[in-house]
């Protein structure tokens, strides 16, 4: 079963110790160090919508991509009390098939969704995709949970527990498919009575190197890591990569 449908109603609660300003804000430093202006933004996995609309709040023209619906509804819930009318826009579209209606100045992907991507061969398609949808000289922003991060959570069990929810996932890592496997139980009350959802999911661990090689094949240059949020190389004690990476000004694709 989908675990972000089940998640949905309850996504924003467990994911209170996010600070998503501090991300709008780690973004836009990146935006002014690419030196070009943008205000169009696509949020690739955008989920319930919490950057989509900050970024909508400080200015930016956006649009939230998601394969969930019942995510989606949420972040059209959430954007009809906080945000412009009709501003951000949410389409409900996987990374792999994104299909926008023009170009965009800016994309983003994160909160590691591209660790969501089943392989390489995933991987190849979306970054066609978004590159299609790039202005030229546009910029791609994505983070990643790093292999070792995910090697890591081998054997673990995380406990959230609320009056009204109890929720316990389970990871179990594979060294043969390099993936990252997660069990998820959600209990919710309603009334005297509980309420047990369960689902799963999994991440690929993509090296870093590999997705350099990959975005680079796919025609973006300028590729860059930063460290676990800093505006620096990456360390091996970092668990999360952020890369930036830009559409040539000059297309050879046309």
């Amino acid at each position: 079963m989908n675990a972000y449908g089940i998640l949905a109603a309850r996504y924003d609660d467990l994911m209170s110790d996010v600070s998503y300003p501090e991300w709008a804000d780690r973004i836009e430093r990146h935006f002014h160090r690419h030196g070009r202006p943008v205000h169009t933004v696509l949020d690739l996995a955008c989920g319930t919508g919490t950057l989509s609309c900050l970024l909508a709040q400080r200015g930016y023209e956006v649009i939230g991509a998601d394969s969930s619906a019942e995510m989606l509804a949420v972040a059209a819930e959430k954007a009809g009390r906080t945000c412009p009318p009709g501003n951000p826009i949410f389409l409900c579209q996987s990374m792999e098939e994104l299909d926008l209606y023009g170009t965009v100045d800016a994309c983003l992907c994160c909160l590691d969704s591209v660790n969501y991507l089943p392989g390489p061969k995933a991987l190849r398609r979306m970054l066609r995709r978004v590159r299609l949808f790039l202005e030229p000289g546009g910029i791609f922003l994505f983070d990643i949970n790093t292999p070792e991060r995910l090697r890591s959570l081998d054997g673990q069990v995380f406990l959230d527990e609320r009056e009204d929810l109890y929720c316990v996932w389970r990871a179990s890592w594979s060294e043969r498919r390099q993936t990252c496997f997660f069990g998820l139980d959600l209990f919710r009350r309603t009334g005297a009575l509980w309420e047990r959802g369960a689902g799963e999911w999994e991440e690929y661990a993509f090296k870093p190197a590999e997705l350099e090689a990959e975005l680079k094949q796919a025609g973006f240059k300028n590729v860059r890591q930063f460290g676990e949020g800093k505006l620096r190389p990456p360390r091996p004690s970092d668990g999360r990569i952020l890369f930036r990476a830009e559409k040539p000004v000059i297309d050879s694709e046309g």
